[in-house]
């Protein structure tokens, strides 16, 4: 089979969060919004619920991913994987959890053996899955642990944010502001940045990728008179990246990286902590970004933000970003090396 010819698996997130109520309205709009077919994994009653909650109408079958794609223009396929009871909107329960998880590892399970093109998460919450046990700080590392699991291979998760505007990867991600210093090494940077480098190759078909490489401290530390680390760390990592032939240039200044002039001269910009880059990717990008893992044997996307409890079964939540993840996997997958 083609990757034309198989659905994104998209998994169901959270039932208690949005999860469910975006991908129905993704599918009500499919049309209009150009979106691909899809498997949705998780309980076919919370979709029938939080339709009727949301007052979309939906055509719900249950199928395997060899029949949702000629499926998909008339019903909401899904592979049955039922919570256990009744989930309602907005209130998350730690009994949901096996569930979530379930749902993640069924979807890359299925991309991995080549039944489904792609893995498209719906948002979790993470102190739900930790009061169940869950080991892993998040999607990222859990994917990675998966991947490890049923391919045999140890790989690096890279997370990049990627909107219409601007694509940002964090070198160091969920970890307090007080401790990236110490955890930024310039074996980090280089390593970050051949796994961007590969897969902006691979899976975006940009023939020569350029890399903006942030400094960590302000006017990327003016030579070690605000700090030393871009003198010491950062700069000597773009200096053994250009000699292995990557484009990445810096440090430069985070203050005047983001601009629209300064955005045209590189495809992504590399940062050094975690707001740094996620506070401009969402300021250009809030509703139609998307996250990305590279980095992975198989092409994984989500919509860039949380569950949203607070607006669930409300009929208010946007599937903007889900759709552009949506469409990304499913690029990603027509154009990329990967799982062929």
């Amino acid at each position: 089979m083609t990757h034309a010819s198989l659905p994104l698996a998209l998994t169901q997130g959270d039932p208690a969060g949005i999860g469910p109520d975006i991908a129905i309205a993704a599918w009500a709009r499919r049309r209009e919004n150009g979106v691909a077919p899809f498997i949705f994994i998780g309980d076919p009653d919370v979709v029938a619920s939080r339709a009727a909650l949301i007052g979309i109408p939906v055509n719900i079958e249950t199928c395997n991913p060899a029949d949702a794609v000629g499926l998909f223009d008339r019903a909401f396929p899904v592979l049955p994987l039922p919570v256990g009871f009744e989930v309602q909107a907005g209130q998350p329960h730690v009994g949901a959890a096996h569930a979530t998880i379930k749902a993640i590892e069924t979807a890359v399970a299925l991309t991995v053996e080549g039944k489904t093109s792609a893995v498209v998460t719906n948002p979790i919450a993470k102190s739900v899955l930790y009061e169940a046990g869950f080991g892993f700080p998040g999607h990222t590392e859990f994917l990675a642990d998966l991947a490890l699991r049923l391919t045999g291979k140890q790989v690096t998760p890279v997370m990049m944010i990627a909107g219409p505007k601007v694509r940002v990867v964090p070198v160091t991600i969920h970890i307090p502001l007080k401790d990236v210093p110490a955890a930024l090494t310039e074996e980090l940077i280089v390593a970050t940045c051949r796994i961007i480098d590969a897969d902006l190759r691979q899976k975006f078909g940009i023939e020569a990728p350029r890399l903006a490489v942030a400094g960590l401290n302000p006017h990327a530390g003016e030579d070690g008179a605000l700090g030393i680390e871009d003198r010491d760390v950062v700069h000597p990592a773009t200096m053994r990246l250009r000699k292995d032939g990557i484009d990445a240039f810096g440090p430069l200044p985070a203050d005047t990286m983001f601009h629209d002039a300064a955005r045209r001269r590189y495809d992504v910009a590399v940062c050094m902590y975690h707001d740094q880059a996620l506070i401009p990717a969402k300021a250009l990008g809030f509703d139609d970004s998307v996250n990305v893992t590279l980095g992975l044997p198989f092409i994984r996307t989500s919509p860039d933000h949380g569950t949203a409890f607070g607006i669930a079964g409300q009929g208010i939540a946007s599937e903007t970003s889900l759709v552009a993840a949506l469409k990304m996997a499913a690029e990603i997958s027509l154009r990329s090396k990967v799982n062929t």
